[in-house]
């Protein structure tokens, strides 16, 4: 009997050559002739382009072309926004070159295209460019008021108002007993992604070539056609080794225009490779929300209605999907819990930032903070157990498949068993214990416990529904499963991974499914001329959609296969069995291997009538709902009194993601996931002056944790499959990401709480818990 693949951990297939110096990223790529490109940005954050002298920087050593906004103005466009949230949305023109006005800092003004990068960099200096500056608008509350615009062109800084009602306005009908009103911040964070991001592009054939450090080949050849005017059929994109995206990398950005523009106009290959300082200050930054909240309960801790006001920060320009990440997360405000009575109201604004668009999440994660921190609220103010107050509300395992406020069917879960396994990992009962004596002593070192009990939806999406909400593409994913003439099998999938594990889990997938051994198994991907279809990898679904792909692919080759193995043993196809990778005749000792058929479909000397010589079959899966993981994650925190110092001194985490294909890779997911929730709740927070320019603009000031800042986890997991699939699995890659944030928070403000302290605006730094306990022995709390 063959070990089964699935649920087997496998070493990644990947790492042999990522981690030996081998991979292949595209700053790594060098073409015959090839030219380099800086760019020239604007120190300002608004202010009108009054003139450009470029005559200096064309003079310069080694400086082949400049290009400035009016130079590209015919040809440029605007970058697109693919997901008009409402029909009345409004958005400023997102030009890649600049032309009149600049509404951020950092912002393209001009191109230099020279022999070398250091030439390139050397004549950005030389370009003198006269501005006059405008009014800045930063604070998003602020920019609600419209008193200063962040476009001269707009009447108004807000793009779009998107309201959910389920019908009971919110907090207004239902039974209030207790309401809990709060303002959350969801401070701004920076992907900061290993790789910064590259572009080169060859148009000395008559295919263009374009690669580039991005998680979505497939849309961003799409996007480049439509807005230049390409045929699609002419260019070609890869994405080749990609080191991480985070959503950062789930956009268009203007120096891709800018490259290919540039590349067409000088007939010669051209790369850009973005500076760290240029990644964080003009790449796409995320979350920057303000949520104002109310919860309403009964006395004896039953919610019965929910009700959000989110001012989103949009930056100065709608991004590609931008203006709909806020909206992914109104649908899981309600989370596990059954509230009969939810609205939500989402302002779009501009601001002069940076864009926002998806980051680790996309939307869930702020949802989840709102409404775990509610939880605890509302805890304290019944004086309840916060667990207590979870039990009371979240949906009990027999309940499903249900029904939510927002109508999304959540399939599968049992919250009570995820959390019954954490609480045991984690020492509960004897931690509060702990938490009561450390008080009583009035020890300088407190001791919180902080708890996330969080549910999300994966698998983006089913097109239908994103239909329904607007968005321009479907939720679709593509695969075809190759089988050459020796049995060994080439897979070809739309997902496009950049640190996920594809080539690995795709494998094991197949292997088990064909009988075929995984080492001859091949995962193609990320070239849109290899895999013409595909929608890429975001949104935690590239298992779920994807990977269903894979596996309907598999399955019609294995039906294909049954006709000639009928065929090759002169028998009936319905008494022909597939297993173990054999084909075999029902009630016979009859069989025939997997790659013998699939010789025989090469050579074609003995086909039945019309059977084509190959077994190679494509599948398209569109997933019919989403999938809902879910977790208990656990915090105990020590606040130090004395100087606001904070240690993560335990972290238990169990996940329910369905049926897991290699353990491995889900480890790694959720480690990677609680490192960046852990670095928003602790450490991130990309900050900009008066001016707007941004001051966290290098790693000195930008807070990234590393493996020192972090403790040890304890992870588990327990299984509920989905019935969504046929495989039964659920999303991990922004499980961690989601869950971590408000169970670290939770257990900061857990530790202070009884000294006075009712919030910390995140990140939760050793000056803010200071100065929160500082001024809570003054005023007697702080909100």
């Amino acid at each position: 009997m063959t070990i089964a693949e699935i649920g087997r951990p496998r070493l990644r297939k990947e790492d042999a050559h990522l981690i030996t110096g081998r991979s292949r990223y595209t700053d790594n790529m060098t073409l015959p002739g090839m030219l380099h490109l800086a760019m020239v940005r604007s120190p300002f954050a608004h202010a009108t382009i009054t003139s450009i002298d470029v005559s200096a920087a064309k003079s310069s050593p080694g400086v082949v072309a400049v290009l400035t906004g009016d130079d590209v103005a015919a040809e440029q466009g605007s970058l697109p926004n693919v997901w008009p949230v409402t029909a009345e949305q409004k958005a400023p023109a997102f030009p890649s070159i600049a032309v009149d006005e600049v509404a951020f800092a950092g912002e393209v003004v001009a191109c230099i295209v020279a022999r070398s990068a250091a030439a390139a960099r050397d004549a950005v200096e030389l370009v003198d460019v006269s501005y006059d500056e405008l009014p800045v608008v930063l604070d998003l509350e602020e920019a609600f008021t419209d008193k200063v615009l962040a476009h001269s062109s707009l009447e108004s800084n807000l793009s779009a108002t998107w309201v959910f009602d389920s019908g009971e306005a919110g907090t207004g009908k239902p039974i209030a007993e207790v309401l809990i009103e709060r303002t959350f911040y969801q401070q701004r964070l920076i992907p900061a992604f290993m790789e910064p991001r590259s572009i080169v592009v060859d148009p000395t054939s008559e295919q263009i070539t374009m690669w580039s450090s991005t998680q979505i080949p497939h849309i961003l050849r799409l996007i480049l056609t439509l807005t230049l005017g390409i045929p699609e059929s002419k260019l070609r994109v890869i994405a080749p080794d990609v080191g991480g995206g985070f959503g950062g990398k789930l956009t268009v950005i203007p120096e891709e225009f800018i490259t290919l523009m540039a590349a067409r106009r000088v007939g010669k290959p051209c790369k850009y490779t973005e500076t760290r300082s240029e990644s964080l200050q003009s790449g796409h930054h995320g979350r920057a929300q303000v949520q104002k909240v109310k919860l309403a309960a009964t006395k004896d801790g039953i919610v019965t209605g929910l009700d959000i006001q989110l001012l989103a920060d949009m930056g100065a320009y709608l991004g590609i999907i931008g203006s709909g990440v806020p909206i992914l997360g109104a649908f899981m405000y309600n989370a596990i819990y059954k509230f009969p009575a939810y609205r939500l109201e989402c302002n779009n604004l501009f601001t002069n930032k940076a864009w926002t668009g998806a980051y680790r999440g996309a939307g869930r994660p702020e949802a989840t903070f709102a409404i775990e921190r509610l939880m605890d609220e509302l805890a304290v103010e019944l004086g309840m157990d916060p667990l207590e107050v979870r039990k009371k509300n979240w949906i009990n395992h027999e309940e499903f498949p249900f029904t939510t406020v927002t109508g999304l069917e959540y399939d599968s879960g049992n919250y009570e068993a995820a959390t019954a396994k954490a609480l045991e990992l984690f020492g509960y009962d004897e931690l509060r214990a702990e938490q009561a004596r450390r008080r009583e002593a009035n020890d300088p070192v407190q001791l919180g416990i902080g708890i996330s009990t969080f549910t999300e939806m994966c698998g983006l999406a089913p097109s239908r529904v994103l239909g329904a909400l607007s968005y321009a593409a479907g939720g679709w994913e593509h695969a075809q499963v190759r089988v050459l003439p020796t049995g060994n099998v080439e897979v070809v999938t739309g997902t496009s991974p950049h640190g996920q594990g594809h080539e690995t889990a795709w494998s094991q997938l197949v292997a088990d499914r064909l009988g075929v051994t995984f080492e001859n198994v091949e995962v193609l991907h990320g070239d849109t001329q290899v895999s013409q279809r595909g929608l890429d990898t975001y949104g935690s679904r590239s298992l779920t959609v994807g990977g269903m792909a894979v596996l309907a692919a598999a399955d019609k080759v294995i039906e294909k296969a049954k006709v000639l193995a009928a065929h090759m043993m002169e028998a009936s196809e319905e008494d022909i069995e597939f297993t173990d990778g054999k084909f075999s005749v029902k009630g016979t000792d009859q069989s025939t291997a997997f790659g013998e058929v699939a010789f025989a479909a090469f050579s074609a000397h003995n086909l039945p009538e019309g059977f084509e010589p190959n077994l190679d079959s494509d599948a398209t899966f569109d997933p019919q709902s989403f999938s809902f993981p879910h977790g208990t994650h656990l915090a105990a925190m020590e606040v130090d009194t004395e100087t606001g110092h904070v240690t993560i001194r335990k972290y238990v985490c169990v996940d329910d993601v369905g049926v897991v294909v290699n353990p491995l890779i889900v480890e790694g997911q959720v480690h990677g996931g609680l490192a960046q929730g852990i670095a928003q709740a602790l450490y991130e927070e990309a900050v900009h002056d008066d001016a707007g320019t941004l001051v966290t603009g290098s790693f000195v000031d930008y807070l990234v944790p590393s493996a020192p800042d972090l403790p040890h986890f304890t992870t588990a997991r327990t299984e509920t499959p989905s019935t969504t699939n046929q495989l039964g699995a659920k999303g991990v890659g922004e499980a961690g990401t989601i869950a971590s944030t408000p169970a670290i928070v939770n257990g900061v403000l857990d530790a202070v709480r009884h000294l006075g302290v009712k919030d910390i605006k995140m990140p939760c730094t050793p000056s803010r818990v200071w100065a929160a306990l500082e001024e809570a022995k003054t005023t007697g709390g702080v909100q």
